[in-house]
């Protein structure tokens, strides 16, 4: 699975906005500086949040972007599918809709389970989680593999 600079960028946003005190609105200026992302880049990444009812605009003097629900109730899955969609897809097609025949037929449940598995961390880790620094048990055990840390 490839992570793009989009998504990472969100999760970083959204982990801004819920570390904001009392909730405040955060200009998209000062989020970008916060995480030392590109402003131009974040200020479309905030409209793609917006649609998708994470993120809410506040107008006027003190204005800004804030989580639109708790950061307890957004996970890192539905910023990852506001900002790039589908969380894995093969040739841009979700993998319940793919065909193989023959000897490459049980590729199908390799994608299946694959999706399976991004979705067991991703639908679970909320952006509270992450700025609270206290993720569940199974992905801390996860990144505890020797393995895991490893690039073969």
């Amino acid at each position: 699975m490839r992570v793009s600079a989009k998504a990472d960028y969100a999760v970083r946003a959204c982990a801004e906005l819920a570390a904001s005190p009392h909730g405040d609105p955060v200009r998209a200026e000062d989020l970008a500086a916060g995480q030392g992302l590109p402003v131009s880049f974040l200020e479309r990444i905030l409209g793609d949040l917006r649609r998708a009812g994470i993120v809410a605009s506040v107008r006027g003097r003190s204005g800004g972007h804030r989580l639109a629900r708790p950061a307890s109730e957004v996970t890192l899955a539905d910023v990852f599918r506001a900002v790039d969609g589908p969380l894995v897809t093969v040739r841009d097609e979700r993998p319940p809709s793919l065909e193989y025949e023959g000897s490459a037929a049980a590729l199908l449940e390799v994608w299946v389970a694959l999706r399976a598995s991004v979705r067991d961390v991703l639908d679970r880790v909320t952006i509270d989680d992450v700025v609270r620094r206290d993720l569940p048990d199974d992905v801390h055990a996860l990144a505890a593999r020797a393995d895991a840390w490893e690039n073969p």
